[in-house]
């Protein structure tokens, strides 16, 4: 959306109180102001729209996710435990961008907390496996740039825009796609501790991907 500057005259009083909510709220006072009579005159902010997708997930994640206050309003994390040796914690990010681009919404961010150097490589390895995965379902992926960025025990991936989506469909998909990822690495990384072949946990997983796979790109 559009911004320009204006010029209106306030109270030092209203100054005052709106500065101290931006503090508490994380946020600036021009944007504060811009939310507050978005709010009254029924315009939808892009910062409507954010957190109408986080609240849907906030929603259908609660209950299978430890969900963390928000450091932002721009961000929604929330954490499960690996099945595997001292329960590691898995960390989902969905970071949205304020504008998204033409292509893009925002990120997810998936990291995996541990100083096993075995544990990473592993982690490394599934996230690779998965990438794999998700280009040869939707080669599209493929020709994006920028698509993926991996680091030792994290992946960043794009979440794509679709312009036919409603806020709610868009929280709507992004858990599912959460939610599948979750339960993928959960079945792979059990299976390794008790001691399965990483090859035929591979065939597993992928059997598991391709029954599950949704049309919706994210």
């Amino acid at each position: 959306m559009k911004k320009s500057v204006y010029s209106i005259v306030l109270m030092d009083e209203v100054v005052d109180a709106i500065d101290e909510l931006a503090v508490r709220q994380g946020t600036s006072r021009s944007n504060l102001i811009n939310q507050i009579l978005a709010q009254h005159v029924c315009c939808l902010t892009p910062e409507m729209q954010m957190q109408s997708v986080f609240a849907v997930m906030e929603e259908q994640m609660n209950r299978l996710f430890r969900i963390e206050a928000q450091a932002s309003e721009y961000m929604l994390s929330m954490h499960s435990a690996l099945r595997y040796k001292y329960r590691p914690s898995l960390k989902y990010s969905v970071e949205l961008m304020r504008e998204p681009t033409k292509q893009q919404l925002g990120w997810l961010k998936i990291s995996c907390r541990t100083q096993s150097k075995a544990l990473l490589i592993a982690m490394d390895d599934f996230f690779r496996f998965w990438i794999s995965m998700e280009k040869s379902a939707y080669p599209i992926y493929g020709d994006i740039s920028g698509m993926y960025s991996l680091a030792p025990g994290r992946m960043i991936r794009c979440l794509l825009r679709n312009d036919g989506q409603t806020s709610e469909e868009t929280g709507d998909a992004i858990s599912r796609y959460i939610g599948r990822f979750d339960e993928l690495i959960q079945m792979y990384f059990s299976g390794m501790q008790e001691g399965i072949p990483v090859e035929i946990l591979k065939e597993e997983t992928a059997e598991k991907f391709n029954q599950s796979k949704t049309e919706v790109l994210l």
